[in-house]
C-alpha cells in the first residue's frame, strides 16, 4: 500500500468547509463523506477529513482549540508562485483569513500562510528545488 496521509480537522460548520476546500482546488471523495464527514483529496496521498465536532468527539475527548489558537501549520506545495497567490486570495474569498503571517519570498521559495473558516492553519508553498539545490 502506499503511504500515505489523512489530516483530520474538526469543523463547525461541514457544507460551509467543504466549500472552502473547493475553492482551494481541493476534490471531494464521496467514498469517505456523509453528513458527519468529508475527505477532501489535495493528490494521490494527501486527504483531508473535515469532521463535524460531534463525529471529531468519537476520536478523541480531548478540547477542540478555538479558532485563534494555531495547533499545527500544514504545508502544502503549489505549482506555482501564481498558484500560491491564488490559493490565497481563494481563502479570503471563501470565509477564511488571508495572510495571517508575512509573505515570505527567498526567490527559491515563495510561501503565504491563510486560516481556514475554523482558524486551521495553511502554508501554501512554492519551491524551486534546481534552484535550491545550485545555491
Amino acid at each position: 500500500m502506499t503511504r500515505m496521509i489523512f489530516v483530520n480537522l474538526p469543523v463547525t460548520d461541514l457544507a460551509a468547509a467543504m466549500s472552502f476546500y473547493t475553492a482551494l482546488g481541493f476534490k471531494n471523495n464521496p467514498q469517505f463523506t456523509d453528513e458527519t464527514a468529508a475527505c477532501m483529496v489535495w493528490s494521490e496521498t494527501i486527504n483531508v477529513m473535515l469532521l463535524t465536532h460531534e463525529k471529531w468527539r468519537t476520536f478523541t475527548q480531548r478540547p477542540i482549540p478555538p479558532a485563534s489558537s494555531s495547533e499545527v501549520m500544514l504545508a502544502i506545495s503549489c505549482d506555482s508562485r501564481g498558484a500560491v497567490d491564488a490559493m490565497n486570495a481563494a481563502a479570503a474569498a471563501n470565509g477564511g483569513t488571508a495572510d495571517i503571517n508575512p509573505k515570505q519570498d527567498l526567490g527559491f521559495m515563495y510561501n503565504r500562510n491563510l486560516a481556514d473558516p475554523d482558524g486551521h492553519v495553511w502554508e501554501a508553498m512554492w519551491m524551486d528545488m534546481s534552484a535550491m539545490s545550485a545555491g
